[in-house]
């Protein structure tokens, strides 16, 4: 029910419309009240809505400027959730193609791990000086494809027997390594490593490292997915 008013309306001043009263009013004001409480809502939600890698990658600073540090996740990776693999298997750009077609994986990413300097460029990694090896670090599902299956994939696109070399590229930084995330990551590459081994696969010894994944920095936007639009499978020389 509108309350009864005892004084007769004030009349607006020309161009505008009358004041309105009463519960119109207090109706604007509680609209207006909800209206700064979802903003809130939004804003709070904003700013804890990105991901941190892989993290993966969590997430791999897609977007931003420069190199991004990634960490790696905890051990493990529950039912229906994405685990992280790292590799290095000399040039990067056919490495990223090869893994991202594998049923199972979710993304792939190019980055430069292992060495000492934070952020390395293209160019720092290139000069041999940071110790960084240009890698791949993968977003799987587990539940699709094992990481065995991963390591085994790893091993086979590239060879594991030439030290800081792939093919025509030269250098540290395309040496051949697997950067474990956890122990159950460990045991399996080195069980697929020491079964490659003993299968006589390989004329030369394996020299693949297994070391502990470190920091993942991502690396230049126009390395991401090269080999997609540019049909190539090396570095060039």
């Amino acid at each position: 029910m509108r309350p009864l008013h005892t004084t007769a309306p004030t009349t607006a001043p020309p161009g505008r419309h009358p004041e309105r009263s009463g519960p119109r009013t207090a109706w604007a004001s509680a609209f207006v009240g909800a209206l700064s409480v979802l903003a809130v809502l939004v804003v709070l939600t904003g700013c804890g809505g990105g991901s941190t890698a892989t993290g993966t990658g969590g997430s791999d600073g897609a977007g931003s400027a420069g190199p991004v540090a990634t960490s790696s996740p905890p051990g493990g990776a529950p039912a229906g959730a994405t685990a992280i693999a790292t590799f290095a298997a000399g040039c990067f750009w056919g490495v990223e193609a090869r893994f991202a077609a594998i049923p199972g994986v979710v993304d792939a990413v190019v980055g430069y791990t292992g060495g000492t300097t934070a952020g390395p460029t293209y160019e720092d990694v290139c000069s041999g000086t940071t110790g960084h090896a240009e890698a791949v670090r993968l977003q799987y599902d587990p539940d699709v494809v094992s990481y065995e299956r991963l390591v085994e994939a790893f091993f086979a696109m590239h060879d594991p027997t030439t030290l800081d070399r792939q093919g025509p590229d030269v250098g540290s930084q395309y040496r051949s390594a697997i950067f474990f995330h956890t122990p159950q990551q460990e045991a399996a590459a080195r069980g697929v490593a020491a079964r490659l081994a003993a299968s006589g696969t390989y004329d030369d010894p394996i020299v693949t490292e297994i070391v502990p994944a470190g920091a993942f920095w991502r690396a230049e936007e126009y390395h991401q997915d090269y080999y997609e639009p540019q049909g190539v499978e090396v570095c060039p020389t």
